[in-house]
């Protein structure tokens, strides 16, 4: 089973990198596959992929975090404000601690209380925006360098590593446009380029996740509370101390990457997180509940993300939507092959409108890029629906002793 995961994973990588290097060829846009756009790709994709992996800590505990947004937000004023008075470690470590007590707002709210899980995660969210603008007015507009919407500079800042045995002569190979090696060298430079010590440990916290959660006991007992949590309270489980934990976990991670907002950007303003909260949520579902997949979607969130806003003459857009293209093209052949012939041709059809349009336009808004990844999202849900399995009593109220 290991192997064949393996291979998966191996066909997936080979054919995304030739739709990027065929992508790159069409367009003779090397930006596309550059170090330094896999570099900011990765960046972009950590606050996401953190809100998508708390995501999944709630979830499969049965217990649905709309909240995240506002965790992420309690984040983003946690590192502001102790990041400009004692350094951005501090910043870090108080954007984790308010991160995780909009958690453990949320598990009173709704699994000792039972109030609605989608009411209480709306709750957590509206009162984290108005007290952070609050607390901003209250504790910024004095200061030097503050403001009613912002925080003075955070000082200090993370390690960053380049490790330029590597990405140097990556960079150059990249540089001389050969088909597929220099697009593979392209993405290796580029994860070795300027890496933030928290892009490392987000990688190491999806590791830890997907052993914690999948391998150890401990994760068996924490998924038990959210597919069947009457058996697994009749077997002994305390279901609400794991619903518990998950969840104030869960706010951990969210504040980790609001602080992460925060930090990067050496300030706090209100609004930081843009949305980022319920993106998370969106590449969890993406992901189908599971880590692997959530940091695929990240991922691609931040490579749109990090295309449109380096695009300064519109070739990044033109080239999304034959990079578009080709994916649709290879979805397409997947559904044929497995004989879902109406969906594969909608697929073609649709794949061969944008290549018409690729050819008839040489320009596009900036605003197609905003909604591809949401666009590509619904895909996926419309493609994969069938495969797609959230935990079996997420969001299913729990009562000790109560039967189903």
């Amino acid at each position: 089973m290991n192997i064949m995961k393996q291979q998966r994973l191996l066909s997936i990588f080979g054919v995304s990198i030739a739709i990027l290097s065929i992508t790159r060829t069409f367009t003779h846009n090397p930006d596309l596959t550059s170090a330094d756009t896999v570099s900011q790709t990765l960046g972009f994709a950590v606050p996401i992929a953190l809100a998508g992996l708390a995501g999944i800590w709630s979830e499969r505990a049965g217990v649905v975090n709309i909240g995240l947004e506002g965790m992420m937000i309690l984040g983003t004023f946690g590192a502001g404000w102790a990041g400009y008075q004692w350094g951005a470690w501090a910043g870090l470590v108080a954007g984790i601690v308010l991160g995780a007590f909009g958690g453990l707002l949320l598990a009173v709210a709704s699994v000792t209380f039972g109030v609605d899980q989608i009411i209480a995660g709306t709750a957590v969210n509206l009162l984290a925006t108005g007290l952070t603008k609050f607390l901003a007015i209250l504790l910024f507009t004095d200061v030097v360098g503050g403001g009613q919407a912002q925080s003075p500079p955070i000082t200090g800042s993370l390690p960053t590593f380049t490790i330029s045995a590597i990405s140097g002569p990556m960079s150059t190979l990249h540089d001389k446009g050969i088909f597929l090696i220099s697009d593979i060298a392209g993405v290796v430079g580029g994860i070795f380029y300027q890496l933030s010590i928290l892009t490392i440990a987000t990688v190491g916290l999806f590791v830890f996740s997907a052993w914690l959660l999948w391998k150890t006991r401990f994760g068996l007992r924490l998924r038990s509370a959210g597919e069947n949590p009457w058996a697994a309270d009749s077997l002994g489980v305390n279901v609400n101390r794991y619903k518990y934990m998950a969840v104030t976990f869960s706010g951990l991670l969210a504040g980790l990457g609001g602080a992460y907002l925060s930090i990067t950007a050496t300030i706090y303003r209100n609004g930081q997180t843009a949305g980022r909260g319920f993106i998370g949520l969106a590449t969890m579902i993406f992901g189908n509940w599971r880590p692997g997949g959530t940091g695929a979607g990240a991922i691609m969130f931040g490579y749109i993300d990090t295309l449109r806003l380096i695009d300064s003459d519109n070739k990044n857009v033109r080239g999304l939507i034959l990079l578009g293209a080709l994916v649709l093209f290879v979805i397409a052949g997947v559904m044929l092959r497995s004989k879902r012939r109406n969906t594969g041709v909608g697929f073609l059809l649709l794949g061969g409108v944008m290549v018409g349009g690729f050819m008839a336009a040489s320009n596009f808004p900036p605003e197609v890029a905003q909604v591809a990844p949401y666009i590509t999202t619904l895909l996926v849900l419309a493609t994969a629906s069938q495969n797609l399995r959230p935990p079996a009593a997420d969001g299913v109220p729990f009562r000790k002793g109560e039967g189903h």
